[in-house]
């Protein structure tokens, strides 16, 4: 068996001299890594394996990190890690101290920003070659955009400036006409009809070439024929030009995204233009390699794991948006002005079966948050009743929407706000831990926080029926935690479980399962604790600051960011009451959140029933009585 060349690279150099015969082989082996390092750690397969022979072309033809590319959204980065000298670490991908699964400049020089949003990439790209011009440096900066990507508005500000500018910035649209979920607008379409004209990229193909072979002059002369080929376009296309040509690039595409020889001839044209950005087309197939990747890319967009011989992914159990979707569905069955609107991530909120049920009802508008909360807006200002559903990192982009277009008119929409709470191994830029210091710094808008689903469907009545402003309901990912077998859990404001405790447990959301779980250890212990779980957030009730105030000692757990969050709001207001007892708060502090599993992020933020149970015991009043 012959040496495996992936297992000889540590540096994107490496690479530079390889055969055609040796370059062909690379990729089918990163593959490899790909489909077994992903099955076993999770993370993005199907956009990796679309992006391999893209992503070696790249680094044949450019000098990383003197030529710095940004990945926009960042999840198809894997095999510019392998190629950068974290080929060893590889293993590691996605797990606690180990690699991210997204770019990180902390991590490599080879990655000069972080990602893990959307539609950011060509912004990015023209601050850094603006850098480079300023400070005399000749590298090219090349940005990776899907064209799902094209949805978010984000990405035509940033050509719309970088048209007019004169920066070595390359920008590559991977068209692999998806983003998470099937694409969708003018654009989607806009791109397929290009796609369709390969008679006039064949002709420009080998007009090049030829060219290119003239000795001395002609690679000018290719130049020169790059610059004034509208006419020739225009006599094949019968058009004038594409929208890119219009925003001031160099079009060049549609150009096959798996023949890595093309795509190295392409780029180094390209490398070529210094007077003015190019934007090279290129498709790709998303999964490629892999069968049951390409037949499902959705399912293998972002996975948790998989038996790489069936393709089959590891199935957990019933999750907060599964049952969500199933109440929303229930809604939208006895009310016609239910409607239901997500930003590219129909299967990621689990709103497949509204949009097949309802199909007039659903909307998806693409990577657009902000247009995402103004559309609900408008919707809910002609009488009907939206839902957006969006995960929690990603409604931070609507933050503007949220406030100017929705709350200030005192609209009905409802914000399905998924992936509330610490995520886990996606890391910093997916953490959802801002959400309810964001919301709660809106006056008019409610907050509600199901810990298990049974609560689910009254909180979500309430916040579309019996409140005539912008309401949100928080969840996290995954499943339910533990429950008393003694707590209904109604979906009530508040309710206080025990009575003539020495001290007062308080908590809201999923992390209520561990406080339970933890005071019923300390019970076994005698030590005499009440918990008090908040449903409502936002206003907080002023019957639990009222019940809280009868204590003389307060712990308070919050799986969301400390400053700004529900705990100092809780505080505050508890001083505003006359109240002068002790309060503790457990929270994340003033910082960005690795990636990690979420029960070690739990534990490192004594969120979890060991931590809860430690913190309680440490300021457990002892001698104190419990103040009336």
């Amino acid at each position: 068996m012959s040496e495996s060349l992936l297992d000889t690279i540590n540096s994107p150099a490496d690479i530079k001299h390889f055969s055609r015969e040796e370059i062909d082989r690379l990729c089918a082996e990163i593959r490899e890594r790909l489909i077994e390092t992903v099955s076993q750690n999770g993370g993005h397969l199907a956009s990796n394996l679309g992006v391999v022979e893209l992503t070696v072309a790249m680094h044949r033809v450019f000098d990383s990190p003197h030529d710095q590319f940004v990945f926009d959204v960042g999840h198809q980065c894997y095999t510019h890690k392998l190629l950068t000298g974290r080929r060893e670490q590889f293993h590691t991908l996605r797990t606690e101290g180990g690699m991210s699964g997204f770019p990180k400049p902390s991590e490599s020089e080879h990655d000069p920003m972080i990602a893990g949003h959307s539609s950011t990439s060509i912004s990015a790209a023209s601050g850094l070659a603006a850098a480079k011009k300023l400070k005399g440096d000749d590298g090219c900066v090349v940005a990776v955009i899907g064209d799902g990507a094209l949805t978010g508005g984000m990405a035509y500000e940033g050509l719309n400036n970088l048209g007019r500018m004169h920066e070595r910035v390359i920008v590559i649209l991977n068209d692999n006409k998806m983003s998470i979920s099937k694409n969708v607008g003018s654009m989607a379409r806009y791109l397929a009809g290009i796609r369709t004209r390969r008679g006039y990229i064949r002709v420009k193909t080998k007009i090049s070439k030829a060219m290119q072979k003239v000795p001395f002059i002609g690679v000018k002369i290719n130049n020169l024929f790059f610059r004034s080929k509208k006419a020739l376009k225009g006599a094949i296309l019968h058009r004038r030009s594409t929208i890119f040509e219009d925003m001031g690039f160099l079009y060049i595409g549609p150009v096959d995204g798996h023949n890595e020889k093309l795509l190295e001839r392409t780029l180094n044209v390209a490398k070529s233009m210094n007077n003015k950005p190019v934007l090279i087309h290129v498709c790709t197939v998303k999964g490629k390699g892999y069968e049951p990747a390409e037949l499902k890319p959705k399912v293998f967009h972002g996975i948790s794991g998989f038996d790489i011989d069936s393709g089959e992914p590891k199935h957990g159990s019933t999750t907060f948006s599964d049952v969500f979707a199933e109440c929303l569905c229930d809604f939208a069955a006895e009310d016609e002005t239910v409607c239901a609107v997500t930003a590219a991530m129909k299967s990621g909120t689990a709103l497949s079966d509204f949009a097949s049920t309802y199909r007039r009802r659903f909307f998806d508008v693409g990577i657009a948050e902000g247009h995402a909360v103004t559309f609900c807006a408008g919707m809910a200002a002609n009488g009907m009743r939206p839902v957006f559903a969006v995960y929690s990192s990603f409604l931070q982009r609507g933050y503007d929407q949220l406030i100017h277009d929705v709350a200030i008119q005192n609209l009905n929409v409802t914000f399905a706000v998924d992936r509330a709470g610490i995520v886990g191994e996606d890391g910093e830029t997916h953490q959802g831990l801002f959400d309810t210091a964001m919301l709660g710094t809106i006056p008019n808008i409610r907050i509600y926080c199901p810990a298990y689903f049974s609560e689910m469907k009254p909180m979500l009545y309430k916040s579309m029926y019996l409140y005539s402003g912008a309401s949100a309901v928080r969840y996290p990912r995954g499943a339910e935690k533990y429950k008393p077998e003694s707590f209904a859990a109604e979906g009530n404001d508040c309710d206080l479980l025990g009575t003539g405790g020495k001290i007062l447990a308080v908590t809201y959301g999923r992390i209520f399962g561990n406080l339970c779980q933890a005071v019923e250890k300390l019970r076994v212990e005698n030590f005499q604790v009440d918990m008090l779980k908040l449903g409502l957030v936002k206003p907080i009730p002023q019957e639990a600051i009222e019940t809280a105030s009868g204590y003389g000692a307060i712990v308070f757990f919050e799986e969301g960011i400390k400053h700004g969050g529900v705990g100092e709001d809780f505080c505050a207001l508890l001083s505003e009451n006359g109240w002068r007892g002790r309060f503790v708060l457990h929270a994340v502090d003033d910082s960005f959140v690795p990636h990690a599993p979420v029960n070690s992020l739990l534990a490192r933020f004594r969120l979890d029933t060991e931590g809860m149970y430690e913190t309680i015991t440490e300021i457990y009043p002892h001698d104190a009585e419990r103040t009336e």
